[in-house]
């Protein structure tokens, strides 16, 4: 037997060299100076969350401090000189990414040709030339990318200042969405960064900070996320304004979610769903429309002394409007079909029953206030226990175990996950090469990975909806393609930390030593140790065709599968 000390939420501080005395000094500043220490538990105090979950940033003029479309687990607070928010879009280069570009028809058919380059070779100029527009400095995980010339970005751009005091970064870290400006210093500045974690202890407890941050968000997110939403574009501005007023944020199960799943998958099948907090549960009365903001929740019904996955909800789905449709209806009275649990994280918005019965669907059951095709079908209740939507019951016509499969590995999180059925597939090895001749010899994905039956599901990146891998990428080079969406690396500003690769739950992003024209290593001045990129599968982004692997597989053995927002191409592959 073995005897370990459990892990505790202190084990890895934000900032190992914090000090007590920088503790000291933040708390004697507002507005940490006004927060009440007994307002806090005891296993997570005031003064532990301070010490524990920020560190301290100095910062030059003109240095990055978030870029837009990032990914962020933190927030920051101006303790002193100022920032400037870029409210419309910098060039990808100022970023620290790749300008977009495909490449041309005939440097496309050179490929085929192109067999000098060996393993992992890079043209040591990408290294050397410096970029007009910007720098970096520093190193390690401390590595900035900072602006050259700031004047001209503040002539050619429209900003906003905020100085000493305020906070910035909030939402984007409560909810792991997409950073919406990038923020660069204003001069030198000092600035607190404040990890989730801590975020959500000082959120729960100050009930100031929670009211400011959610006013935030219903300022300049939740009335757009709501518009998104087909049954609530009818609405009258005054209407919408009701509706985001009402509305509340909830979260459920755990923010950095990668850093445990592959220990839940591989636990007992029947105490996984213990891991997964139940948001909302059948049988029960439907108190709100669900709205999930972000991450993934599975649903489920129960089947015989378990449950059974029906479902999987991401970023943009609904659940609880067929039962409020039904009960507004005033014919056979139901609670909620099906349990909803998080997997993992999960980030929603519960608008209640009441205020969708009065602004969404309207007082009068002949004459609602939407278009009748947004209704659903009725629910037939003696058949609820057998009964599922029309979409739920679309996606079932996978394999139940499939189905469990793809969730219980968390593929559903992946927008172009490779499959590969080995049934059809003859080991020709025509993917490998075609996806070599694309990326200058080197293939960018493994023919390796977990398998259900005859599917297997390749190393290869998924390009997620939820990319857990471009949280602290210090440089920016990891970053979504700004037309396309495309998960990529920029290889010139990869300074080979690992910090994707580490956080990629799924192995597919790989650390690579590079090689000059020669075959030798290209070696870092400083250490004389081989340089480090990071490398993965960028769905041939500057290819004409797309993705090389698939459009090379003679048998249609391989498909790039957006099992996220459309499941029906897995279906249609599988079945035909």
């Amino acid at each position: 037997m073995e005897v370990i000390t459990r892990p505790q939420r202190w084990d890895n501080p934000f900032d190992p060299d914090m000090t007590n005395a920088a503790v000291d000094r933040l708390l004697a500043i507002p507005p940490f100076s006004r927060m009440d220490p007994a307002k806090f538990s005891p296993a997570a105090p005031l003064r532990s969350i301070i010490h524990n979950d920020t560190r301290i940033g100095q910062y030059q003029h003109g240095d990055i401090i978030v870029r837009e479309g990032d990914y962020g687990n933190s927030a920051f607070f101006i303790i002193s000189g100022a920032v400037r928010v870029v409210i419309d879009d910098l060039p990808a280069s100022v970023l620290g990414r790749r300008e977009p570009r495909h490449k041309s028809f005939v440097e496309v058919l050179a490929q085929v040709w192109n067999t000098r380059k060996g393993i992992e070779v890079r043209d040591l100029a990408a290294y050397t030339t410096p970029s007009p527009a910007g720098g970096s400095r520093g190193d390690g995980a401390r590595t900035r990318i900072f602006l050259q010339d700031v004047p001209a970005v503040l002539s050619e751009h429209k900003t906003v200042r905020l100085e000493a005091g305020e906070f910035f970064g909030e939402i984007a870290a409560l909810g792991r969405t997409p950073r919406t400006a990038t923020v660069f210093a204003d001069g030198e500045a000092e600035l607190l960064e404040i990890r989730w974690q801590g975020l959500r202890d000082l959120r729960s407890r100050v009930e100031e900070l929670k009211l400011y941050i959610d006013q935030l968000y219903r300022e300049r997110s939740l009335k757009v996320h709501l518009q998104e939403t087909p049954i609530f574009r009818h609405l009258s501005e005054e209407d919408l304004t009701e509706v985001v007023n009402q509305t509340v944020f909830e979260t459920y199960g755990h923010f950095d979610w990668h850093a445990s799943y592959k220990t839940i998958v591989e636990g007992r099948a029947a105490g996984r769903l213990d891991d997964e907090p139940i948001i909302a549960e059948e049988g029960h009365y439907p108190n709100g429309l669900i709205l999930i903001r972000s991450g993934f929740a599975r649903v489920s019904q129960r089947f015989g002394h378990g449950h059974r996955t029906l479902s999987y909800l991401g970023r943009g789905h609904a659940y609880g409007f067929d039962e409020i449709v039904q009960n507004w209806r005033q014919v056979n009275q139901v609670p909620l079909q099906y349990t909803l649990r998080a997997l993992g994280y999960v980030d929603v918005l519960l608008v209640p029953t009441p205020v969708i019965e009065r602004y969404v669907l309207g007082p009068d059951r002949d004459a609602p206030l939407i278009p009748r095709s947004l209704l659903p079908p009725p629910i037939t209740v003696p058949e609820a226990a057998t009964t599922s939507h029309p979409e739920q019951e679309r996606r079932r016509r996978i394999d139940d175990d499939f189905l469990e499969f793809l969730v219980e590995n968390r593929f559903i999180n992946g927008t172009a996950t490779m499959v590969i059925n080995l049934d059809r597939c003859t080991r020709c090895d025509d993917c490998v090469r075609a996806c070599a001749a694309t990326h200058d010899n080197n293939p960018r994905f493994l023919r390796h990975g977990p398998q259900f039956g005859p599917y297997l599901v390749a190393h290869a990146c998924m390009h997620c909806a939820d990319p857990v891998c471009m949280i602290g990428c210090p440089t920016g080079a990891i970053h979504r393609d700004a037309f396309q969406g495309q998960v990529v690396i920029n290889d010139a500003t990869c300074i080979g930390c690992a910090t994707c690769a580490n956080s990629c739950p799924y192995q597919n992003i790989r650390m690579v030593e590079v090689r000059n024209d020669h075959g030798a290593f290209i070696l870092d001045r400083t250490t004389n140790l081989p340089i480090v990129k990071a490398t993965k599968c960028d769905l041939c982004i500057d290819q004409m065709g797309g993705p090389a692997c698939q459009r090379a597989c003679p048998h249609d053995a391989l498909r790039r599968v957006d099992l996220h927002n459309d499941p029906e191409s897995l279906i249609t592959w599988i079945s035909r």
